[in-house]
């Protein structure tokens, strides 16, 4: 079991809230068969990371910018398959609104549609790729989520199901609750706690001088 006491979390959106993955792989195995690109080389590098940053490594000799947009314009109107991730909905139910934040690679279209898609109201105090210069693993999306919210990253929790993620959470300075989704737990050793499911997570809400956040759950 673990315990982690917090002013703020920091979610990530994709393979934490929802689960975009058949559209994921939809779309950018139709855009490799356009373009004659190998998929697992978009594979080995796209959990967590923003489609310019991936179509720069694979394809650098496109236009960037324009294959960014065709993907940002295909994934934004695709949401067939994407559901919610099992106790996301009823974990945000709990949270106050000054509490919590969304801190996703994908463009803000392509993550409104995805929160849309599946029943969760667009947050308050919203961070997207469209919003920072460096993007996963650097850790500024979770400051920038962290300074919307006026909280000291150090008194935040960040939920990340990638890699990136989990780097980018410590590097900002918050502890960093891990969901094996995407990847297997091993790969995702340097989080503070690997936790089997959202679901599985409990969380406690006291106010007295200051608010405060206490998560338990089993831990793997």
């Amino acid at each position: 079991m673990f315990e982690l006491s917090c002013d703020a979390i920091l979610f990530d959106l994709d393979g934490v809230l929802v689960d975009s993955s058949p559209v994921i792989q939809r779309q950018w195995q139709r855009w490799a068969t356009l373009h004659h690109i190998d998929m697992a080389a978009i594979q080995a590098i796209w959990h967590g990371r923003r489609a310019f940053e991936i179509i720069g490594e694979v394809a650098p000799h496109l236009d960037v910018d324009e294959e960014s947009r065709w993907m940002r314009d295909a994934e934004a109107a695709d949401v067939e398959g994407v559901i919610e991730q099992p106790g996301a909905i009823a974990l945000l139910k709990l949270l106050p609104v000054e509490s919590w934040a969304i801190a996703t690679s994908g463009p803000r279209a392509v993550a409104t549609a995805r929160l849309h898609a599946v029943g969760i109201p667009v947050p308050q105090h919203f961070v997207t790729g469209d919003d920072v210069r460096n993007g996963k693993p650097h850790p500024e999306p979770y400051l920038l989520a962290a300074q919307t919210l006026g909280i000291a990253p150090e008194r935040c929790v960040v939920i990340e199901d990638a890699v990136a993620g989990v780097e980018a959470g410590l590097a900002a300075g918050a502890q960093v609750i891990a969901v094996p989704t995407s990847h297997p737990a091993h790969e995702l050793t340097r989080a503070t706690v690997i936790v089997p499911r959202l679901a599985d997570m409990r969380v406690a809400v006291s106010t007295g001088p200051a608010m405060r956040l206490t998560l338990s759950g089993p831990n793997l």
